[in-house]
């Protein structure tokens, strides 16, 4: 199925298993979200449990935290993570820190879901990608899927969280297929995947540059070169031992996001690789490879430019390959 259908069964699936599981948004019940993502599911569980928001992403944040601490188990879904920004006092100041504050005896279940990233020619204020800025605060988890199976397994699993999750989904992502177990599937949060096996150097792509790593990799295979792909799939909390021991094996470490990079999350990654044993067996210096220092630009060619495409992360990949050993 596809990614955006992966999301919609993990939702239906769970909204059928547990009452207290609601959704609420802009314009999700009848028109089914900005992506089509909750299609339907007004049909099938009503008014009351898919929630048409006002036009407010502080009151909609506001909402499900309060929501959460009362014993329900909110999604709330932001048309455009850009947005989050309009919610952030709720989400950083109130939502991160309550369970803290009240010394475990309050917890918040609420997953923040919302479309993150460029690539459809929404232009500089809906096409960015800001996971590090969650990812920067303690009391938030920050997941963000590149498959159908993870993006179903790893929603059931931040639904059933007593944390706060935010949760992104790249909106090139929604269409693209892949097998998805039927029924009870769960992906650890704080668990990364090795996609692809490789020995000659490893590419730690976050999001939708995990499928274009992957098809990289398969270039560079045919140059005999293996490119271990490696998926961290969560941010917070970061899985340091499956990248380190990656990092270890092959040698050459590259990081690929769409996000700017300056204050990229590539950045922590690489500190936490560089502060570990796996530094020692490095044959070159970390190379990152992020978005360009600008707002996303409108027109598609500049676009395109903006971002790292599969070219990109072909050429970077071979002058980590050319470095010479530290």
């Amino acid at each position: 199925m596809t990614y955006a259908e992966a999301i919609r069964e993990a939702l239906r699936e769970e909204m059928r298993r547990d009452p207290r599981v609601f959704l609420m948004g802009e314009d999700i019940g009848i028109y089914g979200g900005a992506f089509g993502v909750t299609y339907g599911l007004i049909d099938e569980f009503g008014e009351e449990r898919v929630r048409d928001t006002p036009i407010s992403e502080a009151a909609l944040a506001g909402c499900a935290i309060g929501a959460a601490l009362t014993g329900m188990r909110p999604v709330a879904e932001f048309q455009f993570s850009d947005f989050m920004a309009i919610g952030m006092d709720q989400i950083v100041n109130q939502g991160a820190k309550l369970r803290f504050m009240f010394g475990g005896k309050a917890q918040v279940p609420v997953v923040f879901r919302a479309p993150l990233g460029s690539g459809t020619g929404a232009a500089a204020q809906h096409s960015q990608s800001l996971e590090a800025w969650f990812a920067h605060v303690p009391g938030l988890k920050v997941v963000l899927p590149s498959t159908p199976a993870d993006v179903k397994g790893l929603l059931l699993s931040a639904i059933r969280d007593p944390n706060p999750v935010i949760f992104l989904e790249h909106k090139l992502l929604y269409r693209y297929k892949g097998p998805v177990p039927r029924g009870e599937w769960t992906v650890p949060i704080g668990q990364a995947e090795v996609k692809r096996p490789g020995k000659d150097l490893t590419i730690i792509a976050l999001s939708i540059m995990v499928p274009r790593a992957l098809a990289v990799a398969e270039r560079l295979a045919e140059e005999g070169i293996e490119a271990e792909v490696v998926d961290p799939r969560t941010l917070r909390p970061l899985d340091e031992e499956t990248l380190i021991a990656s990092a270890r094996k092959t040698g050459r470490v590259l990081i690929v996001h769409e996000a700017v990079l300056t204050g990229g999350f590539g950045g922590e990654i690489a500190a936490r690789i560089a502060a570990s044993e796996a530094f020692y067996y490095l044959d070159a210096p970390i190379l990152r490879l992020g978005g360009a220092e600008t707002p996303i630009p409108y027109n598609r060619t500049l676009e395109r430019r903006a971002t790292p495409q599969e070219e990109d992360i072909y050429q970077a990949a071979r002058r980590l390959l050319q470095r010479r050993p530290l």
